[in-house]
């Protein structure tokens, strides 16, 4: 059930189509351990497995609920695969998301990362949410103010383990243009300052063309797809450590050597994770040995993969590597962006 295809066993998994049932699963497993799992494609599950229950959100209607002369609210499902979203409001000409196409997951889980994209992100354009409280068994909606959205982060991604996201309503343009502002989207599509955005269409494909050839839109037949996608989020630092990266690559490697940095505020700047890695002497493709069924994509260095076979404590291994030998390479620490699953069951009795 999770996109790295690592982990045990889940115990029992309870498939939920609205705020009924995710009451009766909690009353059904009282008193044991539960935890939600959507897409699977943020987590990472432990090899001892999942203890008690998993609730895996199930529902994945999408509807327009209302709509003025310029924008449409959409309310989609938890269950719904989000990029099949995407592909349903850009096909209508709603602009908002579009540069979030391809993203692996489904859409409930979309406001818990503010999970964002090519110069977007989800809080951009939601509206509100509704979140089912597991401690009261009531279900309320919560508001972008309620959400408290911040880099890959909300308050229902603090609050792990007390919510369940059973729906999610956008506010989207109609006949909106495409956010096309982004380097590398902006060079992919060649177009001239000042010059006419493309389609929402057109700018949907190009998103998917560069993700796929990053390895990062999900395809059984792409062995560096079987991926979290971006395993470490870019990390905001303060701009004088960021200069002492920098001088140190500088010194012990090319003393030309420029790092891409974007300005965060309040003295702060965002690097490049997957730049950080490539220049700290890990370069796509790499592995700890011939035979290690863990390693970089040989697409993108951000994503670490599953090269069959693996086990979660081995990606996790690994993982520790990667952020040893940046931090040894930089001084700047890596924090990993999928969440690692902490209920477990013993595994199987011998015979």
């Amino acid at each position: 059930m999770t996109t790295l295809g690592v982990g045990g066993l889940a115990q029992v998994v309870a498939h939920i189509h609205g705020e009924a049932d995710a009451r009766q699963a909690l009353a059904d497993a009282a008193g044991q351990p539960w935890c939600v799992l959507g897409g699977g494609s943020n987590v990472i599950a432990p090899d001892e497995g999942i203890a008690g229950w998993i609730l895996h959100p199930a529902a994945t209607a999408l509807s327009v609920v209302r709509r003025d002369s310029a924008h449409v609210w959409v309310r989609a499902d938890a269950g719904l695969p989000w990029d099949d979203l995407v592909a349903a409001v850009v096909a209508e000409g709603w602009a908002g998301v579009t540069c979030l196409s391809g993203i692996p997951g489904s859409v409930g889980a979309a406001p818990i990362q503010n999970i964002g994209a090519y110069g977007q992100q989800i809080a951009d354009c939601f509206a509100s949410a509704e979140v089912f409280d597991c401690a009261s068994g009531t279900a309320r909606t919560w508001t972008p103010a309620d959400c408290a959205f911040a880099y890959r982060d909300s308050a229902l991604k603090r609050a792990a383990g007390q919510f369940l996201v059973l729906s999610v309503t956008l506010r989207l343009a109609i006949g909106g243009q495409a956010t096309v502002r982004y380097g590398e989207l902006q060079r992919h599509l060649q177009v001239p300052q000042g010059g006419q955005l493309p389609s929402l269409p057109v700018v949907r494909e190009a998103v998917l063309t560069i993700r796929r050839k990053k390895g990062m839109v999900i395809d059984p037949a792409d062995p560096d797809s079987r991926s979290a996608g971006s395993f470490f989020m870019n990390p905001v630092v303060p701009i004088a450590a960021a200069d002492t990266a920098l001088a140190r690559l500088q010194s012990s490697a090319d003393s030309t050597l420029a790092m891409p940095r974007y300005g965060a505020g309040d003295g702060q700047c965002k690097l490049s994770a997957a730049w950080l890695i490539d220049h700290s002497g890990m370069k796509p493709g790499y592995r700890l040995g011939d035979d290690a069924r863990v390693g970089l994509s040989s697409k993108h260095t951000l994503a670490l993969i599953n090269r069959g076979g693996a086990t979660a404590a081995e990606l996790l291994a690994f993982a520790g590597h990667i952020q040893a030998r940046v931090a040894g390479a930089t001084g700047i620490d890596l924090h990993r962006e999928p969440v690692l699953l902490k209920s477990r069951i013993p595994g199987p009795k011998a015979g």
